[in-house]
C-alpha cells in the first residue's frame, strides 16, 4: 500500500488527483500553510542510560523487596531506595572512594535507614496502643501482601439496580410534593 504513505496533506492529494474522492474544502488552506514534518527515528533510537544504572540494578538483585516499596508512585518526587543507593555510591566514588567500599557504605546507610523506620513504626505502634487508636499502616509490607494489596478485587456485591430506581422515585415522590401542584401533577416517568 506504497500509495498511502505519507501525511494527511499528500494522502488527500493523491485521493484527489485519482479522482477517488471530491476536493475536500479545508485543501487549498492546507496547502498554503502546511503542517511541519516532525524528523523520524528510522529506528536508532539509543537506550537513555544513568551512570547510577550498574549500581541501582546491583542494589535490585541485593534487596528484591526494595523493589515493591511503592510502585504506583513511579513519578513521584521522592526517588525509590535504589536510585537513592545508585546516587550516594557514585557520591562516594566521587570522593575518591573505591567502588566496592562505597557500595558497602551505601548499603549500610540503606538498612539503618529501613532499621530507623521499623524502629519508629513500632513506636507508632505502641503509642497508638496506649491512646486506643488504630495504629497506622507498615511502611514496609512484604513483597507478597504488596502484591496481594494491587490485585484487590472490586466489591462483589454491586448495588441492584432496583434499589436505584426506588430511590430516584423516592426522590421524584419528595420533589413533587414540595411543588405547588402537589402528587396530582405527577407523571409517571419510571414504570415497573
Amino acid at each position: 500500500m506504497s500509495w498511502m504513505k505519507g501525511d494527511l496533506l499528500s494522502k488527500s492529494r493523491r485521493l484527489v488527483g485519482g479522482l477517488a474522492m471530491r476536493e475536500p474544502v479545508w485543501l487549498k488552506a492546507m496547502e498554503a500553510s502546511p503542517p511541519p514534518v516532525f524528523p523520524r527515528s528510522n529506528g536508532n533510537l539509543k537506550k537513555i542510560i544513568l551512570p547510577e544504572d550498574p549500581y541501582v540494578r546491583r542494589f535490585a538483585r541485593k534487596h528484591p523487596e526494595a523493589k515493591l516499596v511503592d510502585p504506583v508512585k513511579v513519578s513521584a518526587f521522592i526517588p525509590e531506595p535504589a536510585r537513592v543507593y545508585g546516587g550516594r555510591v557514585l557520591e562516594l566514588t566521587k570522593n575518591g572512594i573505591s567502588d566496592d567500599d562505597a557500595m558497602s557504605v551505601a548499603n549500610m546507610e540503606y538498612l539503618a535507614e529501613r532499621k530507623e523506620k521499623k524502629k519508629a513504626y513500632k513506636r507508632l505502634k505502641e503509642l497508638a496502643v496506649l491512646q486506643d487508636k488504630v495504629p497506622p499502616p507498615k511502611p514496609y509490607l512484604s513483597s507478597k501482601k504488596e502484591m496481594q494489596t494491587q490485585e484487590k478485587k472490586a466489591p462483589a456485591d454491586p448495588p441492584s439496580v432496583r434499589r436505584l430506581v426506588n430511590q430516584l422515585k423516592q426522590q421524584k415522590e419528595v420533589l413533587l410534593q414540595d411543588k405547588p401542584g402537589g402528587p396530582a401533577n405527577q407523571d409517571h416517568w419510571i414504570d415497573e
